[in-house]
């Protein structure tokens, strides 16, 4: 995505540069067309990211245990704006969706709530409160690794028990 980041600067510099034209002039008529392009590219880099991706996914794999997010609460809520908004996990999820129908497999979609965060994942101990500032999950049990590592492994074995209640 370093790409996506180059093309975002300069789509930042062109607006800049579209806001100094005057409104109505053929200069700034110019200038909005090249804001488009720019706009246009982002776009078309994103989508690609989340094709080849999906693609991979699809190939690798019969099912795909993924979080049913609430994308706008996070980004509000947690202040992750813009990082949050631009990953485009709804086109991704859709994506994935229909290429794994296609190949007679399976998209699974944990629920929100579940809280896959704060249990372990090798003793299903449950922790009252988790700080989004503590990175390493640490449980009673002897249990020590990535937060996030250990979030999927709980999404993974949840996502597999909603798969065998539905085939």
């Amino acid at each position: 995505m370093v790409r996506y980041r180059s093309a975002e600067k300069k789509l930042a510099r062109e607006q800049r540069k579209l806001s100094r034209c005057e409104k109505g002039s053929r200069n700034y008529q110019k200038q909005r067309k090249r804001v488009a392009l720019c706009d246009e590219r982002i776009k078309n880099q994103r989508k690609d990211f989340h094709h080849k991706l999906s693609h991979d996914l699809a190939e690798k794999y019969d099912a795909v245990c993924v979080e049913d997010l609430n994308l706008k609460g996070i980004a509000g809520g947690l202040h992750f704006g813009k990082g949050i908004q631009d990953n485009g996990y709804g086109q991704f999820l859709s994506m994935l969706g229909y290429k794994l129908e296609e190949r007679g497999k399976y998209l699974v979609k944990v629920d929100r709530y579940f809280a896959s965060s704060k249990i372990c994942s090798v003793c299903g101990n449950r922790k009252k409160e988790l700080a989004l500032s503590e990175r390493t999950y640490i449980c009673e049990c002897g249990n020590w690794m990535d937060r996030d590592v250990n979030a999927a492994v709980n999404i993974l074995k949840e996502g597999k028990k909603i798969y065998k209640k539905c085939a």
